[in-house]
């Protein structure tokens, strides 16, 4: 099915740009790769139309065969992140006999490959984004693709939320303000916007009123701006020429600042040892940080080489040359760092956990990513470093039973073995309503001397799982405070005591 965004006209807008020709875009998005953050288009419509249980999302190998089957379409793709992919849809359009029938023939293509699609056509990324968000409506009424008229894309946008303009401080702002929607915000004097809000709220005011987020250069440097690497011999493992990307991103961000400029796409160009030249293009209207860049060569890298055959049908060996093209130029407005200097740190820290991704594998860097659940091992997922794929738990639900703040400071990897008895050196049981036989006077962990209890509080009754005969368990936390100071997270199951945790 197609739909019809918004009325016929031409939509003008408020404040500058009037005059801009506004690029037909065409998105395809699937909800079966989350995104890993708020994307630019806000909400988590998409992730909640996956039919997939959460956890078990595909990687980015397997959406390298979603963006194979578009390129048949149109040859010059961008691909925003695993999951949706971007072109210019004037040309292609003409060519399959307007814009629905192109959206319904990629649709369909998509679909037969085993995912589910949503596609969406407008003026501008932004709206385009939203469309096909739209497409992916839960429910027998779904439609495959989201098609808004030329010249209506304001109309498209002028009733909805400014919470999908992906900036929470900003939009928490507008709200408070009586501004509620894209079109009252875009009815506001771009220059009133810009010095109210500053360049973000000039960025924003630019994707409410239907324009895309910057201006683009209009004479391109005479300088070639692109970098590139040559691995002898060809590099054979990814994490050697992610580390290579980072740098190169530096040298390109360098010759960019030189010249005042900034990318809003960047195409990564490998050529094998074999002489296989393949070429993407990557989007990233934040602007393309070092550490960005290198997270969509990995990207890249892992949808070439993650199965039987790659790009084309041709298995990719060993890499001998790495190529970053910046394109879409932008006059770059600079970067504020952070009082004490935490984006420093930050980039720092970033260097040197891709450095040692290079020499030890992707794997050997891994960072917290924060989760949801009741017991403390379950609430911080060791992921490795540079991925942000979002937890299969999240954080933000609600989980009866967990513990109160603060958080333990250390969780075993393994619970360790604990005796905790009564003044009469009973051991301390609790029933299935939750009753404790009596007060815990004594603990004893790992077979060590017994300590006095000196506080406790709890318990914490936890029944999980219960539809599942082989993983249903019923436990009970308790906190505990030793006469020697320790302060620790216990848990009894099946009449068993274990340690999981202390606090400091």
């Amino acid at each position: 099915m197609t739909g019809q965004g918004g009325h016929s006209g031409q939509g003008g807008h408020s404040g500058q740009g009037g005059q801009e020709r506004r690029r037909r875009v065409l998105v395809v998005r699937c909800p079966a790769w989350p995104p890993p953050d708020q994307p630019p288009a806000g909400g988590r419509g998409p992730a909640s139309a996956n039919p997939r249980q959460a956890g078990d999302e595909p990687d980015a190998r397997a959406f390298e065969q979603v963006v194979n089957a578009v390129q048949e379409y149109c040859p010059r793709i961008e691909v925003l992140r695993p999951g949706i992919c971007a072109f210019g849809a004037r040309g292609p359009a003409r060519y399959f006999g307007g814009e629905a029938e192109l959206a319904r023939k990629i649709a369909e293509t998509v679909e037969g490959l085993g995912f589910d699609c949503g596609v969406g056509v407008a003026d501008g990324m932004f709206a385009a984004l939203l469309a096909s968000r739209d497409a992916l409506m839960s429910g027998p009424a779904r439609l495959s693709s989201m098609i808004v008229a030329p010249g209506s894309t304001p109309a498209f946008l002028a009733p909805r939320s400014v919470t999908v303009l992906g900036a929470p401080d900003l939009s928490d702002l507008l709200i408070r303000l009586g501004i509620r929607t894209l079109g009252e915000f875009a009815a506001l004097p771009a220059v009133d916007a810009e010095n109210r809000f500053g360049p973000q709220g000039l960025l924003a005011h630019r994707l409410a009123s239907g324009l895309d987020p910057r201006p683009l250069v209009v004479r391109p440097p005479a300088a070639d701006l692109s970098v590139q690497i040559e691995f002898d011999p060809p590099a054979e493992l990814s994490e050697q020429v992610v580390f290579a990307a980072k740098s190169l991103a530096a040298q390109m961000h360098a010759g960019l600042a030189a010249q005042g400029l900034a990318c809003l796409r960047l195409q990564v160009q490998v050529i094998g040892d074999d002489g296989q030249e393949i070429t993407r293009l990557w989007r990233h209207d934040g602007l393309l940080s070092e550490l960005a860049v290198a997270e969509r060569v990995r990207w890249q890298l892992e949808g070439w080489r993650g199965g039987p055959a790659s790009h084309d049908g041709v298995q990719v060996g060993g890499i001998s040359l790495l190529r970053l093209v910046p394109d879409q130029l932008v006059r770059h407005r600079g970067r504020q760092l952070g009082l004490w200097g935490d984006e420093v740190v930050s980039d720092r820290v970033a260097r040197a956990a891709v450095r040692v991704q290079a020499m030890l594998g992707h794997g050997a860097v891994r960072q917290p990513v924060l989760a949801g659940g009741r017991g403390p091992a379950d609430q911080a997922l060791l992921v490795p470093f540079g991925d942000a794929q979002p937890p299969p738990r999240p954080a933000d639900r609600p989980w009866p039973g967990r513990i109160p703040a603060p958080a333990p400071a250390t969780v075993y990897p393994s619970p360790r073995p604990a005796m905790v008895t009564d003044g009469s050196g009973e051991l301390v049981t609790v029933t299935g309503r939750g009753q404790v036989s009596a007060d815990p006077a004594q603990l004893s962990v790992a077979g060590g001397r017994p300590q006095a209890i000196t506080a406790w509080t709890g318990p914490w009754p936890v029944t999980e799982r219960w539809w599942d005969s082989e993983r249903a368990c019923r436990k009970a936390r308790f906190q505990l405070v030793t006469v020697d100071g320790s302060a620790w997270l216990a848990v009894v199951r099946d009449g068993c005591w274990l340690i999981e945790a202390s606090y400091d």
